[in-house]
């Protein structure tokens, strides 16, 4: 091997395993993303960014990032730039134009909104006239959230689910099956325990499935939560302990978090915590991802109102400091309540103060730029929310499933439980490379076909040759890549049977260049009249040309065809001209011989690609807007 050889290999191994490193970088961004970490993941999109990697998509889910932190100005920054990408999605304009009502640029926002509708966006008249959650639509748009059948309800109230271990842990008050059931006054339904089940099983569960120990007791016991060791349960219970009931000064039993530890093969040595009181309620105990937190609600003094969500530090030795609430972007008025804090430790917690279906909806809430202080709240929309009560949401580490609890019509109790999976959305995406020096291809052509040989996407590759496609799950691909240089490349490739956690699908595509492509711009060029699409006399001279070309010079050429309008007349008429412009054109070349397998397309591009300054409201002679009303010819292959 020369060293000329030698030194090649060796640089195309150092770009694979650059490659490589960054498309892992970008896959733990989106996961971050994903699961609703967005300050860890603006760090690393932000590093894709300065290494030039898929640059685009990096910019657009940085700007996104923004957005849900509420960071309105670094939203706007990242977003200008995005409104600037080719093929850009619309709602991007619509984004931008909140992000700059956001910092009180509220003409340039009308602008921007202005062009998301000209572009087919539907838009609230109020959005600008109403202070709303403008990112609430990020999680809204495409259901993640799907109900599983949960066997272990009961006619009586259920909630509190969580799982550790294999084992399901719940509250209930279906104490069935005893000689003499204490009732609880409120509802005229027993009191509470903390029941335990199998994850998988199939049968009932009654007062033989109560945790073992001394957790359950005459009054109300649960919900609970369990460090992941096992060693330590946090539960709620009513002011008793030690056979005592404690009421306040209005005669009432407030509730209060225990701690108990796992002896023996039971839940023994209960301890009444610090931050409770015999004057007010603490209850529905959550801890963070590190265990050195702990979550709960309060009705305590010192609140918004209602109940509120407080947190608490808890020490090595299990002492518990440094207690505060966690502020009025979480807290309202009204009542909040049921914490839970996910392997991301992204705050989840119900609420009937801030806006929702109904009653109690459960939230979850972004934190800012130094992922300390929480910045907003998202209602997690249906099936999560319903118009009754929804709360007790938990998510198992895997960030897939998990359980809620609601009153909602259709239920077998007062409160069931309820289960449910997350479907992330899925994309395909992947760099087309050229397959001589290994550079990515700009501006590439990708088309995505169903199994049945059906366009369902097209788009096109950024400055890095990078493309993303959302796609469904349980579905069979076909994407083809070309270039007016190159000879088109495809694959197949499937979404079935992939597991659920997977969030992306990478098809990388490879581009031959072929030899003596030729475009056939200016000479070839045809224009059209004014809000016409018939072939003008001059124009059929040309088109006379490349049939000509096609059949006797070279057979086996294959083209595209393009046409395009000038800026006047709406949009959306411009767009249906510019496709029966295109429709005339392919019409009178099938006419004259030219098999239809040789025009791979012929798309209308309206007034998207003028040649020149005569957009709307610019003062143009007519021979200037002649040169927008054209139909060009690009040749795809030659032979």
């Amino acid at each position: 091997m020369n060293k000329k050889n030698y030194i090649f290999i060796c640089l195309a191994l150092f770009l694979s395993v650059s490659l490589f490193g960054q498309q892992g970088k970008q896959k733990r961004a989106d996961t971050l993303f994903n699961k609703f970490s967005f300050v860890k993941a603006s760090k690393v999109y932000r590093e894709l960014i300065e290494n030039n990697y898929n640059k685009d998509y990096a910019t657009r889910k940085l700007a996104d990032c923004y957005a849900l932190m509420r960071d309105p100005k670094n939203a706007a920054r990242y977003y200008k730039s995005v409104v600037k990408q080719e093929k850009v999605p619309i709602e991007y304009y619509y984004k931008y134009a909140q992000s700059l009502r956001g910092i009180k640029k509220y003409e340039e926002s009308q602008e921007w909104l202005e062009r998301f509708k000209d572009s087919g966006g539907v838009v609230n008249t109020n959005d600008f006239s109403k202070d709303i959650n403008f990112i609430s639509s990020v999680f809204s748009s495409k259901q993640q959230y799907f109900l599983d059948r949960v066997r272990f309800n009961s006619k009586y109230s259920d909630f509190g689910a969580f799982e550790h271990n294999g084992k399901v842990y719940f509250a209930s008050s279906r104490d069935e099956g005893v000689s003499v059931k204490r009732l609880y006054g409120w509802n005229e339904q027993p009191f509470l325990d903390i029941y335990v089940t199998d994850v998988n099983n199939k049968t009932n569960v009654d007062h033989t499935n109560k945790v073992i120990g001394d957790v359950n007791s005459i009054l109300h016991d649960g919900p609970a939560t369990i460090t992941k060791d096992g060693k330590t349960m946090y539960f709620s219970r009513n002011n008793f302990n030690k056979n005592t009931e404690i009421k306040d000064k209005k005669g009432l039993t407030n509730m209060k978090i225990y701690r108990a530890t796992w002896v023996d093969d039971k839940w023994t040595n209960i301890e009444d915590l610090p931050i409770n009181g015999d004057e007010f309620s603490t209850q529905h105990a959550a801890l963070n991802k590190d265990e050195n937190k702990l979550y709960f609600a309060s009705d305590r003094p010192g609140g918004y109102g209602g109940s509120d969500i407080w947190v608490v530090d808890i020490h090595s030795d299990g002492s518990l400091i440094n207690l505060r609430n966690l502020g009025n972007v979480v807290n309202t008025e009204n009542a909040e309540g049921f914490p839970f804090i996910n392997n991301e430790d992204v705050l989840f917690f119900s609420s009937d103060g801030h806006t929702g279906l109904g009653l109690l909806d459960i939230f979850t809430t972004i934190k800012g730029e130094n992922e300390k202080n929480i910045v907003d709240v998202i209602n997690l929309g249906v099936p999560v929310n319903s118009n009754k009560d929804d709360f007790a949401f938990t998510m198992n580490p895997n960030g897939i499933t998990g359980y809620f609890a609601s009153n909602r019509t259709g239920g077998k109790g007062s409160d069931d439980i309820y289960a449910y999976h997350r479907v992330p959305l899925l994309n395909v995406e992947g760099v087309v490379t050229d397959a001589i020096n290994t550079k990515p291809i700009p501006h590439a052509k990708i088309t995505l076909f169903d199994e049945n040989n059906q366009q369902i996407a097209y788009v096109e590759t950024d400055e890095d040759g990078y493309y993303e496609i959302n796609i469904d799950r349980d579905k069979d691909y076909k994407i083809v890549a070309n270039q007016d240089k190159y000879i088109e490349d495809y694959r197949m490739f499937t979404s079935k049977n992939i597991q659920i956690e997977l969030t992306t699908i990478t098809a990388n595509l490879l581009l031959n260049p072929i030899q003596n492509v030729v475009k056939l711009a200016e000479l070839n060029t045809i224009y059209f009249d004014f809000d016409k699409h018939n072939i003008r006399k001059d124009a059929a001279i040309e088109l006379d040309k490349i049939v000509d070309l096609m059949q006797n010079t070279y057979p086996e050429m294959v083209i595209r065809i393009e046409s395009h309008t000038d800026s006047r007349g709406e949009l959306t008429y411009n767009d249906r001209l510019s496709i029966d412009r295109a429709n005339a054109t392919y019409e009178y070349l099938i006419s004259k011989g030219i098999d239809p397998s040789r025009i791979t397309e012929h798309q209308g591009f309206g007034e998207r690609r003028l040649t020149n300054g005569c957009q709307d409201g610019t003062n143009c002679e007519e021979e200037a807007h002649q040169l927008n009303r054209r139909t060009q010819f690009i040749v795809i292959k030659m032979e």
